[in-house]
């Protein structure tokens, strides 16, 4: 009889600990592993605020990772600061100046898509940059023999690049890579969470918006695009994307007003002035940010017809255009 007690009283003790066992597995699970809470983080690179969050990993240290990413692309790609590879390139005065990695394939990039806009895209537009200065222009339009000089800079098909050896044949041209570089950044931001087993989650430059696979119930992330114009940021409409980046560019972004116009930062390498066509912004959903970067503003060059044709020929890649009266129509 005490023996029949005696194991009874060990199954019991067996049952008990068995079920705290699985009280403690079940806390972590739902607490640490099932649902974290998010974690995000902003910083300022590239000349604007960049807001990372993952939303199934609680490890605060890749997103710093990411940020010293961005501050290492922005020490090679800006055309101010002075230890930049662009900058070395800018002021080389023709001669050939040897650049990181990194540098080399943006550059290449650059020159693809110069290739593929017929030149609506060109990374040798620094000098009509400079010359416009958007971001600090309070109202002053450059003389017409100045933009007609700047002009004479712009051709992305004088730039030799062998290597990581750049140099530009014209040694008054000028590179300016803020087309991509954002987009670049981004796109190597999210291989590096991705292999460090980050999957669920965005990274937002500045209006360059890259998710991170599909949200934990398999559901998309909703993005919202911006009225053009609206101070209150209000949204014009939203799109639905999983694993995706976002990238809009638009009249309503940089820009200042002048007698009743608008000058922007999206220069004509032809014309030498801000496109003045029928769109206030063009939105680009694709699978690289990059991609999303260049297309945008060639499509926003081309105008509603030319740039929604130009859209159809592209594969995977889709797109959002707002016209001057701030109707949408999806491509």
């Amino acid at each position: 009889m005490n023996q029949i007690n005696h194991d009874k009283r060990k199954k019991i003790m067996l049952a008990l600990i068995l079920a705290t066992i699985i009280v403690i597995i079940t806390f972590v699970y739902n607490n640490y592993i099932k649902d974290p809470e998010p974690l995000a983080k902003n910083g300022f690179y590239f000349n604007t605020v960049i807001a990372i969050q993952l939303n199934d990993t609680i490890d605060e240290a890749l997103i710093d990772d990411c940020f010293a990413l961005a501050d290492t692309y922005e020490h090679y790609f800006s055309r101010t600061l002075e230890d930049s590879d662009i900058y070395r390139i800018n002021h080389a005065g023709g001669s050939p100046v040897e650049v990181h990695d990194e540098t080399a394939e943006l550059i290449r990039a650059g020159i693809k898509y110069g290739e593929l806009s017929n030149g609506v895209f060109d990374i040798t537009i620094g000098a009509l940059t400079d010359l416009w200065d958007i971001p600090n222009n309070t109202g002053v339009i450059p003389d017409q023999e100045a933009i007609k000089k700047a002009i004479d800079t712009v051709d992305y098909t004088q730039i030799v690049l062998d290597g990581n050896t750049v140099t530009l044949k014209d040694p008054n041209a000028k590179l300016d890579l803020g087309g991509i570089a954002k987009g670049f950044a981004a796109d190597e931001m999210k291989k590096y969470l991705n292999a460090h087993g980050a999957r669920e989650g965005f990274i937002n430059l500045g209006g360059n918006v890259l998710t991170l696979g599909e949200k934990s119930d398999g559901s998309s992330y909703r993005i919202g695009i911006r009225k053009p114009f609206s101070e209150e940021g209000e949204t014009i409409t939203a799109v639905e994307v999983k694993d995706q980046s976002i990238v809009t560019s638009g009249r309503y972004e940089r820009y200042f007003e002048k007698d009743g116009h608008i000058y922007h930062h999206i220069l004509d390498p032809f014309t030498g002035y801000p496109y003045d066509n029928d769109l206030n912004g063009v939105t680009i959903l694709s699978d690289s940010s990059m991609e999303g970067d260049a297309l945008s503003t060639i499509c926003f060059a081309l105008g509603m017809e030319k740039g929604m044709e130009f859209i159809q020929s592209m594969p995977n890649v889709n797109a959002v255009f707002i016209d001057t009266d701030n109707f949408y129509f999806c491509s």
